[in-house]
């Protein structure tokens, strides 16, 4: 490891321009003549248009002009679609409702967009936008997942009768059953996972600009993945032609999932453009974030386990229903099936699973992947499961886990995931000594003499990072491959230009991605550019979730540096005539190995562009790309363990303890990874105890505002104690796991079960606010 290599803790790069204010995101754009958008937005969840007068609106001043969804429609604009296929178990394909840009006739989820004005100010867009008298019909509403699915509910898409996405499953229901039958014990759970408004510091936003001259169009948006986007919009929306189309995302602020999709903001604006003939910018308030955004969790699960006189999980029974929203996001099929199903043997050796998953319609907003994306949920389900058997049982937490741990790799699990290396042991280990597990008694006891409640509960989770393969996924119905794509720039003077087709929006890359240059040729980060998020200047790819960044985008680089290294190598032989094989790159010079032969990088480099010296045949130049596309799944896994003390008077929660241990694979730079891991505990912990979207009767969201909506604070989090194992990933070049989703998937288990244990009630949902504490801690009493 070098200085700047791998493993080392250098500074972010990128850090400097955005805490010095000088980031560079789409608000921030500007293009001459541009004009900005205000959305006609829909006051009701469920509602017919009758009509949508627009006279007034487009007399007001500043006004270019006011669009309505029929001339969307006439434009031959196409409706929004979810980009993987999931079928029923019966073999339908799922019934997905017609999701426009902009509604026409009827509105399924207040917030939904009706209409859109374009005016010279934001204000006077705004001001417009109030003057559009649309009338409404007001239709029946449903908003629980549950209520879906009644005899007699509200009816949403005429395309999903019963509001029923699709009724999927998997793994072995009769082998499940045969195991139940033979059970010396079962646990039974109805679990509730809430939920959530994902909210990144960055709202969303768009900019849409056609450019009659050259018949091109161009869109600014925050976007995880740039040429996805513009895929989706040229190739299903028929909003210009994939070659005539650039997307850029420039500085992201943040997106846990959210800004994976394609929102009819973009598509609207970009089409505005054409229309109105002027540049068209709309940027969310965090209102319209509430409203608009897609959500994430809101699961419903009866869950089962079968265990033998040895305390021996012999299968796993779970029903689920999934909440989807009023219509169908681009990967919202895949969240609660294959990303979330497939998890649910856990670090556990269960030889038998079933999984039965019910998704449907609501009047609500979409629901979509955000932080973890399906597996949270496989996780909460598993982790309380257990955790509620080992207190039936009268066995230790840790002690039950132990027992059914996963010890032999690779291991087939029954739901279709072969996990590859681990060591589920040495994370209980580890969390365990660093949380003083031995001790707790004694702290419990101490703090019952002042009065308080102590509780401790542990999480050991497992997630499937880098989905891959492309051809894998795409048997399981993904309409995309998700490979990575590279490109490495040696420029003449030996500086390097690393081009991925993966999108950061906080998680470091320009640094990291750097360190590996670092790594392999001694050079300084500061010599190294990372180029993302514009479709112009990177070929092609498919941008960043799933924690894809490090196994899949950095494989790519370490591919394209592998073909650069090659010919560096060769060149540098060639003017030392040496064997290419003798010839070493370190400390940004290129030697002949046990000799005092050598040339500086950037000797190399220009020779490789002059063209004066090449070996015969060669071409000039230094730059390489690669492709790369994972064998495998990756599996990060750990154990996280909470300490809690509970208020009885108030049902007010501390959390006095968290250790995270974690095993990441290999780590590229360790700060950059315990800032990931503290953010998604925060995530976590807020889903725990602070944050549920709520909807009322009618469908209005009565948690849109932060007055509403409690997100954590400072000093609602502990002081983490975080520690990392490497056991390396097989499957790709670095042996790196991923790790920016861990905290989300496995805190939320562990402060519940921690709370639970404190107050001796374990019948407790998230979020465990104080007076929903308070009144399990009284329902035992």
């Amino acid at each position: 490891m070098g200085i700047e290599g791998i493993g080392a803790r250098v500074l972010r790069k990128e850090d400097k321009r955005f805490i010095t204010g000088h980031g560079r995101y789409v608000d921030d754009m500007v293009v001459p003549g541009m004009k900005y958008a205000a959305f006609v937005r829909s006051p009701y969840a469920h509602a017919t248009i009758a009509g949508i007068d627009v006279a007034a609106a487009e007399s007001m001043p500043g006004v270019i002009g006011v669009l309505v969804g029929e001339q969307l429609q006439g434009d031959g604009i196409g409706n929004l679609i979810c980009g993987w296929g999931v079928s029923s178990k019966d073999g339908s394909p799922m019934k997905m409702g017609a999701y426009p840009a902009l509604a026409v006739g009827t509105v399924r989820h207040v917030g939904q967009p009706v209409a859109v004005v374009v005016a010279d100010t934001r204000l006077q867009a705004r001001d417009a936008a109030e003057a559009v008298d649309v009338t409404y019909q007001e239709l029946p509403v449903v908003v629980q997942a549950t209520d879906a699915l009644k005899e007699g509910a509200p009816q949403l898409h005429p395309e999903a009768p019963g509001n029923l996405i699709f009724d999927w499953e998997l793994g072995d229901r009769e082998a499940t059953d045969r195991a139940f039958e033979r059970a010396a014990h079962v646990t039974k759970l109805h679990i509730v996972n809430n939920r959530l408004v994902p909210n990144p510091m960055e709202p969303r936003a768009a900019l849409g600009h056609y450019d009659m001259a050259d018949d091109h169009y161009t869109c600014w948006t925050t976007s995880q993945n740039p040429h996805v986007a513009r895929l989706v919009m040229s190739a299903f929306y028929n909003v210009a032609p994939e070659h005539k189309l650039r997307v850029i995302a420039p500085d992201v602020g943040g997106g846990f999932g959210s800004k994976i999709y394609i929102y009819p903001e973009e598509i609207v604006c970009l089409w505005a453009s054409k229309r109105t003939g002027v540049p068209v910018k709309w940027t969310s308030d965090r209102s319209e974030a509430f409203l608009t955004d897609a959500h994430g969790r809101d699961h419903v699960t009866e869950v089962e386990m079968a265990f033998d006189a040895n305390q021996r999980i012999l299968g796993l029974k779970v029903d689920t229903v999934a909440n989807l929203g009023a219509y169908m996001s681009l990967f919202s099929s895949a969240t609660p099936t294959y990303l979330y199903a497939t998890l649910l043997s856990g670090q556990y050796d269960i030889p038998a699973i079933h999984a039965n998953v019910r998704a449907v319609y609501t009047n609500t907003v979409s629901v979509d992947a955000y932080r973890g994306a399906g597996r949270p949920e496989a996780t909460y389900v598993l982790e309380r499961t257990m955790e509620t058997a080992a207190r039936e049982l009268g066995i230790s937490p840790a002690e039950l886990r132990r027992k059914n741990f996963i010890r032999t790799f690779p291991h087939q699990t029954p739901v279709i995931m072969n996990y590859d290396a681990g060591d589920f042991d040495a994370s209980l280990d580890a969390a365990m000594a660093e949380a003083d597990v031995a001790g707790f008694e004694a702290r419990r006891a101490e703090a019952k003499a002042r009065g308080k409640l102590r509780g401790l509960g542990m999480s050991c989770y497992i997630e499937a990072c880098g989905i891959a393969p492309s051809k894998a996924v795409g048997s399981l119905g993904a309409g995309v491959g998700l490979w990575e794509s590279a490109e490495v720039r040696v420029n003449p003077v030996g500086t390097i230009e690393i081009l991925t087709g993966s999108h950061s929006h906080g998680q470091g890359h320009e640094t990291t991605f750097a360190q590996l240059v670092a790594e392999r040729f001694g050079l300084p980060v500061d010599n190294v550019q990372v180029i993302h998020g514009d479709t112009d200047k990177v070929q092609f790819g498919m941008g960043t979730y799933g924690s894809r960044s490090g196994a899949v985008g950095m494989s790519a680089i370490v591919k394209a540096l592998d073909k650069v290294e090659a010919k560096a190598k060769k060149i540098a032989a060639h003017v030392l005539e040496a064997d290419a094989g003798d010839i070493v790159i370190e400390n940004g010079e290129v030697k002949v190995a046990g000799t005092d032969r050598k040339l500086a990088w950037h000797e190399v480099c220009l020779g490789a562009y002059t063209g004066h010296n090449l070996p015969d045949g060669m071409e000039p130049g230094l730059k390489e790309g690669a492709f790369y596309d994972p064998t495998n799944f990756t599996f990060p896994a750990g154990c996280y363990i909470c300490e809690v003390e509970v208020d009885p008077d108030t049902g007010t929660t501390e959390i006095i303890q968290f250790v995270a241990a974690d095993d990441f694979g290999r780590v590229i730079n360790p700060m950059i990874v315990e800032g990931q891991v503290h953010g998604g505990l925060a995530q976590g912990i807020g889903q725990a105890l602070l944050e549920g979207t709520r909807y009322d009767d009618t469908g209005q969201l009565v948690t849109a505002s932060y007055m509403d909506y409690a997100m954590p604070r400072a000093w609602d989090l502990p002081m983490f104690k975080v520690s990392t194992s490497e056991t390396l990933c097989p499957g790709n070049p670095l042996g790196m796991k991923g790790c920016g989703e861990a905290g989300a998937i496995g805190s939320p288990p562990a402060v519940i079960n921690a709370i639970t244990d404190a107050i001796g009630n374990n019948d407790l949902s998230m979020p465990a606010t104080p007076e929903k504490v308070w009144h399990a801690l009284h329902a035992v009493a």
